[in-house]
């Protein structure tokens, strides 16, 4: 089993950047492929981002893809979600997630979730 703490959110304005972490412990972070969702109140839970074990292999979905950059470092057992020229649609909890599968899209894929971290964009 593996715990994850995120961290790193807050309020920026449209076309500023922010980065968001997620410090894991418990098993080993590098037999996990791990990804970054993300929520707005009263909807669903969204995939943003994901990475396979050693970062071989990365995933966007396309309204974040070539402004979010998704990395991890497995000697520090640390995910990272660097977001850049952010919109206000951007705005939401981010959910950092982990899986013994193979890196994936989907939110059911995923069997560890820590408690998230709000990112506000102003307009």
């Amino acid at each position: 089993q593996v715990q994850l703490v995120e961290s790193g959110g807050g309020l920026v304005d449209t076309g500023g950047s922010l980065r968001l972490s997620c410090e894991a412990s418990g098993q080993t972070f590098s037999s996990y492929a791990m990804g970054w969702f993300r929520q707005v109140p009263g909807k669903e839970r969204e995939f943003a981002a994901s990475i396979s074990r050693f970062g071989l292999s990365k995933y966007y979905a396309d309204a974040v893809k070539g402004r979010f950059t998704i990395s991890r470092n497995d000697a520090e057992n640390t995910l990272y979600l660097q977001m850049n020229n952010v919109k206000p649609e951007d705005t939401a909890v981010y959910y950092c997630a982990a899986t013994r599968q193979r890196a994936s899209r989907s939110l059911s894929e995923f069997e560890y979730w820590g408690q998230g971290t709000q990112v506000t964009v102003s307009s």
